[in-house]
């Protein structure tokens, strides 16, 4: 808090007004210092001394924040991340050699597979196509009593 101006403002009314066709104009040599051009809570502009502001209560320091936890953990664990993925770089690029090997060992396992499922069928087809019997035929007869009766059946083959 400022301390109390022990000063009392006083406002005299001009003892002259000057016409507003011949305003007065004061140069700055006849202003003497400490002095300036005011203007009052009514609007009128006047000449006052003025003083320069006293001492303001020192305002504290400003008392730093702790760190929070989730700031700590992220600033520690941030060269981790990057020390793994810079290892995991460096190990990918001695490995591949051998992840194109493996990519053309992949790639030759899926053309067998794809050869022995078009041509297993068709081997297939011409060792039954050699049979001169037709295919076998059975005939099953199969009777039950009620909703929860015993089944029995017969089987045939021709």
């Amino acid at each position: 808090m400022q301390p109390q101006n022990s000063y009392e403002i006083t406002t005299v009314p001009p003892l002259a007004v000057p016409s507003p066709a011949r305003p007065v104009v004061l140069r700055g040599e006849d202003i003497p210092p400490g002095v300036q051009m005011v203007t009052l809570a009514n609007g009128l502009q006047t000449l006052a001394y003025t003083q320069p502001p006293g001492p303001t209560a020192a305002t504290p320091a400003p008392v730093a924040a702790p760190i929070p936890a989730w700031a700590k953990t992220t600033a520690l664990l941030a060269p981790t991340v990057g020390g793994g993925i810079a290892a995991a770089g460096i190990g990918l690029s001695y490995a591949a050699p051998g992840l194109i090997a493996m990519t053309h060992a992949l790639w030759s396992a899926a053309a067998l597979v794809v050869a022995a499922v078009v041509a297993v069928p068709v081997l297939i087809r011409t060792a039954r196509g050699r049979d001169t019997a037709g295919p076998a035929r059975i005939t099953q007869n199969i009777t039950a009593t009620g909703l929860f009766g015993k089944a029995t059946g017969t089987v045939n083959h021709h």
